[in-house]
């Protein structure tokens, strides 16, 4: 398996998918035993069924209308990093979601675990700060 190639795709699904709420083609990038932390203190999404479930929850009230994933940064152990910053409206209101993304994939390419840090605002908001990734 090669680690930038899964890393790139699950950047490249999530970036597409994210912003048209597809849900199928988010699962198909996660094994099926996958662990999925979507904040610190939250309990794990464990497999695909409670990510699934998540997902649509997350997706309900949001409509999207940019998404964008930094080119991901590689490391050992088959794991990779990546920031995202996504520009939605909830109940009519304007925010912004950014934050990143650590990612272990197996053998196959499949998330086999992942964990996101993220911080919403008001408005559309590009993060400030040096361009590092985005």
């Amino acid at each position: 398996m090669d680690t930038r190639a899964a890393a790139e795709r699950f950047t490249a699904v999530w970036e597409r998918a994210w912003a048209s709420h597809d849900v199928a083609a988010l699962l198909e990038l996660y094994a099926e035993t996958c662990v999925h932390l979507s904040m610190p203190f939250r309990e794990p999404h464990r497999g695909r069924a409670e990510l699934e479930a998540y997902l649509r929850w997350s997706f309900t009230a949001e409509r999207v209308t940019d998404v964008r994933f930094s080119p991901p940064l590689v490391g050992a152990d088959r794991v990779a990093v990546a920031e995202f910053r996504v520009l939605a409206e909830e109940d009519g209101a304007a925010g912004t979601l950014a934050g990143c993304v650590f990612v272990r994939f197996d053998e196959a390419g499949l998330v086999v675990e992942s964990r996101d840090y993220w911080h919403t605002t008001e408005g559309h908001q590009e993060p400030t700060g040096p361009a590092f990734l985005l």
